[in-house]
């Protein structure tokens, strides 16, 4: 084969590396079959240069075919979608039968229809030709006038910068990957563990008692005043199962991104995250929480931003793996009950913007920098503010109760009661919250208060017999007799236990 044919290998070689962003996947032994990567290139994902004299259109169908399959092998592996396969063959001479028809159109296997090839077959009779069908699936600026003769010495400098520059390229985005070695990663993951077993051991990580107790997310202490349960959250879990999911993808997300971003890069983003996460959950969602799944989302935040300023390595190294899983679960937050699907999206938009206050290791962009800042402060500053100036926006009913029955379990009688007068002028308040209100009252000797609670709780749950008991004792204390008579068979009545039938025998 003459050197013409070698010089345009190495040619195209380093054109579609050094100008096209081609990557190498795989150089054959003997240096005459080259295949590169563009994942990013929907026309042509990958392209196969082959230097060989072609004799007869029966060797090129057959090479196509093995093209096509090993196009599909490396489609499963990259892509699920279609994948588009450039394949160019560079021979001394045509073949000597007829061979256009064979690469006149894509070619897809009957069993891999996913897999199309785009053949060209160039010579020197024919590569200006080939060379313009060629450019409209790869832009194609090469020429053959840096050639001269058999000048053997250009070609081993051109195939030598070719393969350096590869090696550069892959060395660079290599570095990209190695800007810190994770620490920070095994250290949250060593607290979450450690806390799930602190929390096992003091009641139970599902006990809605021990969970407040040790800082989750719980709207009214923190219009109390405990700010620091936007941050205690992160390394709680409820139950084995929410633990060990988010230590799993703690595992894999945050050592990818403190790699990425180095170790403090890293720290700042998942705090940030984490805090961004549990401010969304105060604002929209007033349930009890907790977990690191806000700060994870925000790991998912980084990885966005990271895209969105290297798009091409980004889409060629995880962009498609990163988009499929945060889709997945997004959509189980929006359709499985019991997600805190606020406290996803919130960390998710606090990871981003955290990621472009403290941008990428070594390179400052001040200006960008600032203006995440600026961003940041102002969206979790006004949001925190919107929560204490709309307290009945952020706290619930029921809330209110799971705090009620702590501050009762502690005899705080005065503190329930202020928290469930509060509450009354709600709209709509159920049985059991004038049911618990009554219970402070009495505790408090605010008898007639309490007598109107019962009667409100009965009044809209006429079977609630704890609300009869509780009534008759009332009017047992005030003397009014009948009346107590008439709730204590009432109570008795709904359910016969024996504290309701002694109180019953002694008006009997």
């Amino acid at each position: 084969m003459n050197n013409l044919e070698s010089y345009l290998f190495w040619k195209m070689a380093y054109f579609l590396i050094a100008e096209q962003d081609y990557r190498i996947v795989k150089l054959s032994q003997e240096q005459n079959e080259l295949w590169l990567e563009k994942r990013e290139n929907k026309k042509a994902q990958l392209v196969r240069i082959l230097k060989y004299d072609i004799d007869w259109s029966n060797w090129l169908q057959q090479d196509i075919e093995r093209t096509a399959l090993n196009g599909e092998r490396i489609r499963k592996q990259i892509t699920r979608g279609e994948l588009q396969v450039v394949n160019i063959y560079l021979s001394t001479y045509l073949p000597v039968d007829d061979y256009q028809f064979r690469i006149n159109k894509p070619f897809a296997h009957p069993k891999e229809s996913k897999t199309n090839v785009h053949s060209f077959l160039i010579s020197r009779l024919n590569y200006r030709e080939e060379s313009g069908r060629l450019a409209g699936l790869v832009d194609t600026n090469w020429d053959f006038s840096e050639l001269d003769g058999d000048n053997e010495e250009m070609i081993e400098e051109l195939k030598r910068d070719t393969l350096n520059l590869a090696v550069q390229r892959e060395k660079q985005d290599k570095a990209v990957f190695e800007q810190g070695k994770p620490l920070f990663t095994y250290m949250f993951i060593a607290i979450q563990v450690l806390m799930f077993l602190i929390l096992e051991l003091f009641g139970g990580s599902t006990d809605t008692s021990t969970l407040i107790q040790f800082g989750a997310k719980f709207n009214p202490l923190i219009l109390e005043g405990e700010w620091w349960r936007f941050l205690t959250p992160m390394v709680l879990h409820i139950g084995f199962l929410h633990l060990a999911m988010n230590t799993l993808a703690l595992f894999y997300l945050g050592t990818t991104v403190e790699r990425i971003f180095g170790r403090l890069r890293f720290l700042f983003i998942y705090i940030v995250a984490g805090f961004a996460g549990t401010v969304a959950s105060f604002i929209f969602s007033p349930n009890l929480s907790a977990g690191a799944s806000g700060a994870i989302f925000g790991c998912f935040g980084a990885l966005l931003y990271f895209g969105a300023l290297n798009p091409k390595l980004f889409l060629r190294t995880m962009g498609l793996n990163i988009f499929v899983v945060l889709a997945i679960n997004l959509s189980f937050g929006f359709t499985v009950p019991g997600i805190d699907n606020a406290g996803h999206i919130g960390g998710l938009i606090g990871g981003f913007l955290a990621s472009g206050i403290v941008h990428f290791p070594k390179k400052r962009k001040l200006v960008i920098q600032m203006v995440f800042l600026a961003l940041t402060l102002a969206i979790a500053g006004g949001m925190v503010r919107y929560g204490f100036t709309h307290p009945e926006q952020v706290v619930d009913e029921n809330s209110t109760l799971v705090l009620a029955q702590e501050y009762l379990e502690k005899e705080k009688y005065e503190q329930a009661y202020q928290l469930l007068h509060d509450l009354s002028y709600s709209e709509s308040p159920s049985s059991q919250f004038y049911f618990l209100l009554s219970f402070t009252e009495i505790k408090l000797e605010k008898i007639d208060e309490a007598e109107r609670s019962l009667l409100k709780a009965i009044e809209l749950e006429p079977n609630f017999h704890e609300a009869h008991y509780n009534l008759a004792l009332v009017y047992l204390q005030e003397q009014e007799f009948e009346k107590a008579k008439l709730h204590a068979e009432k109570a008795v009545e709904i359910s016969p236990n024996q504290d309701y039938l002694r109180l019953l025998n002694q008006f009997n």
